[in-house]
């Protein structure tokens, strides 16, 4: 059996995207295909109980007849870890639950997807780190890692170095233009010289890496104050704090963000609607811009979405729907599953087609 663990640099790098695709991809290609995320860290409250949605989407996608509890033993909440610091939880029994369940969810399986938890080092108070959980399921692990710059590579570095012989290679992820052309030329043939197999390099693509308006003012429960287009994508957040304009200049080094502040501060919404790289504008405090800034948004096609929050919290909720809402869904993973098949060596993954 091929047992493949995805794990990540760090929180918010596509794994699950990727462990999703990769588990699609198999299961298309005829291959009997089990999942499971021993340690579940991606939580919400459902019917009265915590449990993380990734491996309800996988149950999903793959028709996976098992409970919740199988595909993620391990509820990894700020309560369980509370407990495991005052010696409330035995790691041995821990290992042998994630062992027990591991086995009867790869039972007669081909391939199986163990998805990691928020990033490498997660589940080290137990004991139950990717690495370890790696050992325990004799897996070979994918690394999952974005770069920007050169001094990105230390992080792989240290993670390789800490996976040991059980990392099978890297698949980078969100690779903008600017950066492909330097990781191809230089930083592969690096880690390849150091013995690091690198498996492939996925483009930044906006469906992944953002949120259309529509969606982000959905997940906010904010009002919609212009009547104007909003299937823009917002990839980033900006917060108009200071004078209006230090603020245009701020905001004109800016991509495909969106601005927020307060509803009264009328010096930043100008500001804002003159940059073009704002694609909308997210007003606090429950205040109403002015009929003048309504009327500048309406020229430049920019929505203005309204809500009742401070500040401090919309910035929170809103880089929260990005990092981890919307964008784990089915259509994100097929997007995935194509740009994988297209820039990743899929066969030294999960194997040749039938």
């Amino acid at each position: 059996m091929n047992t493949l663990l995805i794990t990540a640099t760090e929180e918010s790098t596509g794994k699950t995207a990727i462990a999703l695709a990769l588990a699609t991809i198999a299961n298309d290609r005829g291959q009997s295909v089990g999942y499971m995320k021993p340690k579940g860290t991606r939580l919400q409250s459902n019917v009265g109980k915590t449990l993380d949605e990734d491996p309800m989407l996988a149950r999903e996608l793959l028709d996976i007849d098992a409970e919740m509890h199988e595909l993620e033993p391990i509820v990894y909440s700020p309560t369980f870890i509370d407990g495991a610091i005052r010696g409330q939880e035995d790691p041995d029994e821990l290992r042998q639950q994630v062992t027990t369940q591991f086995d009867s969810l790869a039972d007669d399986r081909e391939t199986m997807i163990v998805e990691g938890g928020g990033s490498l080092s997660t589940g080290g108070i137990v004991g139950l780190t990717d690495g370890e959980i790696a050992d325990l399921l004799d897996a070979r692990v994918v690394l999952v890692t974005d770069y920007e710059q050169p001094g990105d590579i230390d992080g792989l570095l240290a993670a390789a170095d800490d996976l040991g012989d059980n990392l099978a290679g890297v698949v980078f992820n969100r690779i903008s233009d600017t950066a492909f052309e330097e990781l191809d030329s230089d930083v592969i043939p690096f880690l390849e010289s150091k013995g690091i197999e690198v498996f492939g390099a996925v483009p930044q693509d906006q469906e992944l890496a953002g949120v259309t308006i529509a969606d982000l003012a959905d997940e906010l429960g904010a009002d919609t104050l212009t009547d104007t287009p909003t299937d823009a994508y917002v990839e980033r957040f900006l917060v108009g704090a200071m004078g209006g304009d230090e603020a245009l200049r701020y905001f004109r080094r800016a991509r495909d963000a969106a601005v927020i502040t307060g509803g009264d501060r009328s010096d930043i919404h100008t500001a804002a609607l003159e940059a073009s790289g704002v694609k909308c504008l997210i007003l606090t405090g429950g205040h109403r811009p002015s009929s003048a800034v309504l009327g500048k948004a309406a020229e430049a096609g920019t929505p203005i979405l309204q809500i009742n929050t401070d500040t401090l919290t919309a910035v929170e909720r809103a880089e929260s729907v990005v990092r981890s809402g919307r964008t784990r869904d089915q259509q994100t993973v097929e997007t995935m599953a194509g740009l994988l098949t297209e820039r990743v060596d899929i066969e030294a993954l999960i194997g040749d087609s039938e």
